[in-house]
C-alpha cells in the first residue's frame, strides 16, 4: 500500500482495502501454523507469561492460619484473601475493583493500544502455550504444514497423540486450579489422583477442561476475532497519538526481494524485502503491512521477525515498530494528552478510594431485623419492639463484643447484650427495646443498633430500625 491508513478508521479500512490476494501461512485447511522466533518482545511476553503462571497455578496452594490463603468459599459466602475475609457485604469492594481494572485497561488501550491482548490476556497466554506443546510434538512450521498434508500413519498418530495428551493435561490443571479456588484445593486434588471425584466439582473440572481444550487448541485466533467484544471497540480509543504496531510504508515501499548487503536505493526499492516473515509468525494470520486491523491483538511478534530480518540484510530495525500515526506523518507522539490524563487521575481517584474503604472496613457486622409484629405491652407495662440481630465476626480471631443502643434516651435494650463469636462466626440474636416514657412522642421513631468489639472499641459496627408505639393507650 501506498499510503498510510490512519489508526483511528479500522473499520473503513476493512470496507475499502483491496482484496488481492496475499500468501498467508495457513495449510489447506486453513490451519494458521506460525513460525518460530526470538527477540525482545517475546522475551518479554515469555517472562510475563511464565509470571502469570506462577501466580495462576502456586497462589492456590499456599496456606495460612491452617487454611487455603486464596479461597472463595461458596458454600459459606465468603472470600479469604490472606490475611482477610470478605462477605458479601462487602462485595461493592469487588465491584470496584472490577471498574479499576476496566478503566485501567482503558488507559493502556488508549496509551499502547492491544497489548493487554499481547501479553497477559489468558486466551493469548494459553493460546501460546498450546503452540508451544504443537511445536515440540510435530515440529516447527514447515514440518507442521507437511504433517498436516501428509496421509495418516504411525508417525502422524504418535505425534498427534502426544500433542492432544499434552494439551488434555493442561487443560485439566488449569481446570483444577480454577476449581481449587472455590473448593479446596488438596482434598479436590486427591479426589482426582483417587478418581473419587464426583457432582458438582466433577461438573465444574470437566467444564472447564473441554473450554481450555476447545479455545486454546483448537478455536484459538477464532476467539479473538469473532467471539472478544474488544476487539469490536478498541477503535474507539485510539486516537493519533496511541502507539500501535505498525508498518512504515514510506520506509518500506516499495517492497521487492533482493541480494544481502544490496542497499534499497541501489535496488529502487523500500527495505521492506517482502519475506513474509511478519505474516507467517503473526497468531492471526494476518499482514500488519496492510495497516491497523481488527484482528491484531498486538503481540508484537511481527516486529521481533522483522527486527531480525533488518539485522541480516544490514538495515535499521523499526520497519514495523510501536508507533504512533503522528509520528508516521512525520510528527512527534505526545506521550500526555488530555484522554491518557483523564484517565489516570480517574484510577487514581478509585484507587485511592479502594485503599481508604479497604482500610475503614469494619471487621463486624451487623444487620437488624424488625420482627413482624408491631409492639406489644411487656409486665412492666412498657411498650416493646422486639428486633432479631446478625453479626457477623469477620476476623480470624474470636472476638468478644458488646451490643447497646446509640444514642437512643428514653429507650432501654433488653437481652443478651455480651457476645463472644469465634472467627468467621455468624449468630442470631433476639433483643427487645423497650419504651421508658409513658406516652410516645411519635407513632414510629428511629433507633439505631451499635455492635462494639470489647477489646478494640474502634471496630464496631452501626443498623438502624423504627421503633413502633401507639400514641392513645
Amino acid at each position: 500500500m501506498n499510503e498510510h491508513i490512519p489508526v483511528r478508521t479500522i473499520e473503513s479500512f476493512e470496507a475499502s482495502r483491496p482484496k488481492a490476494p496475499k500468501l498467508k501461512h495457513t495449510s489447506s485447511d486453513s490451519q494458521i501454523h506460525t513460525r518460530s522466533f526470538t527477540g525482545l518482545f517475546r522475551t518479554l511476553r515469555v517472562v510475563g507469561a511464565g509470571f502469570l503462571f506462577l501466580l495462576f497455578f502456586g497462589t492456590v496452594w499456599l496456606n495460612q492460619e491452617g487454611r487455603q490463603a486464596v479461597l472463595w468459599d461458596l458454600s459459606e459466602s465468603k472470600f479469604h484473601i490472606f490475611g482477610a475475609t470478605f462477605w458479601p457485604q462487602d462485595f461493592i469492594l469487588l465491584s470496584a475493583l472490577l471498574i479499576i481494572a476496566a478503566f485501567g485497561l482503558f488507559a493502556i488501550t488508549v496509551f499502547a493500544g492491544r497489548v493487554w491482548c499481547g501479553y497477559t490476556c489468558p486466551q493469548s497466554t494459553w493460546t501460546w502455550l498450546f503452540m508451544w506443546c504443537e511445536k515440540i510434538t510435530e515440529g516447527d512450521r514447515n514440518q507442521r504444514i507437511k504433517l498436516q498434508a501428509s496421509p495418516w500413519c504411525l508417525n502422524k498418530i504418535m505425534r498427534r497423540t502426544l500433542k492432544h495428551t499434552l494439551w488434555l493435561a493442561i487443560s485439566v490443571l488449569t481446570a483444577l486450579t480454577f476449581v481449587g479456588y472455590f473448593t479446596p484445593i488438596r482434598p479436590l486434588a486427591m479426589e482426582l489422583l483417587t478418581l473419587e471425584m464426583a457432582g458438582v466439582s466433577l461438573f465444574w473440572v470437566l467444564f472447564f477442561t473441554g473450554a481450555t481444550y476447545i479455545n486454546a487448541g483448537w478455536l484459538r485466533e477464532a476467539v479473538c476475532m469473532h467471539m472478544c467484544p474488544y476487539a469490536r471497540f478498541q477503535s474507539v480509543m485510539f486516537d493519533k497519538d496511541t502507539l500501535a504496531i505498525s508498518y512504515d510504508v514510506a520506509r518500506g515501499e516499495s517492497r521487492g526481494p533482493r541480494k544481502r548487503g544490496v542497499a534499497p536505493a541501489q535496488a529502487g526499492l523500500g527495505d521492506c524485502i517482502d519475506c513474509q516473515m511478519c505474516v507467517q509468525v503473526c497468531p492471526t494470520g494476518i499482514d500488519i503491512r496492510d495497516g491497523l486491523q481488527m484482528e491484531c491483538i498486538g503481540c508484537a511478534a511481527c516486529i521481533d521477525a522483522c527486527d531480525s530480518v533488518m539485522d541480516k540484510m544490514g538495515y535499521a530495525r523499526g520497519l514495523v515498530r510501536y508507533t504512533s500515526e503522528h509520528e508516521l506523518q512525520g510528527g512527534k507522539t505526545r506521550l500526555l494528552r488530555p484522554r491518557l490524563i483523564g484517565y489516570a487521575l480517574v484510577l487514581v481517584v478509585m484507587i485511592a478510594a479502594l485503599v481508604a474503604a479497604l482500610d475503614q472496613r469494619s471487621m463486624v457486622s451487623l444487620d437488624v431485623i424488625k420482627d413482624r409484629g408491631l409492639f406489644r405491652e411487656n409486665s412492666q407495662g412498657q411498650i416493646e419492639n422486639i428486633y432479631s440481630l446478625k453479626i457477623i465476626n469477620k476476623t480470624q480471631h474470636t472476638q468478644h463484643y458488646r451490643v447497646q443502643l446509640q444514642d437512643a434516651e428514653g429507650f432501654q435494650l433488653q437481652g443478651k447484650t455480651g457476645l463472644t463469636l469465634a472467627p468467621g462466626e455468624i449468630i442470631d440474636v433476639p433483643v427487645s427495646v423497650a419504651l421508658l416514657a409513658e406516652r410516645p412522642t411519635s407513632s414510629s421513631q428511629a433507633i439505631t443498633f451499635e455492635v462494639i468489639d470489647t477489646d478494640e472499641p474502634n471496630v464496631r459496627s452501626v443498623a438502624k430500625s423504627r421503633f413502633v408505639a401507639p400514641l392513645n393507650r
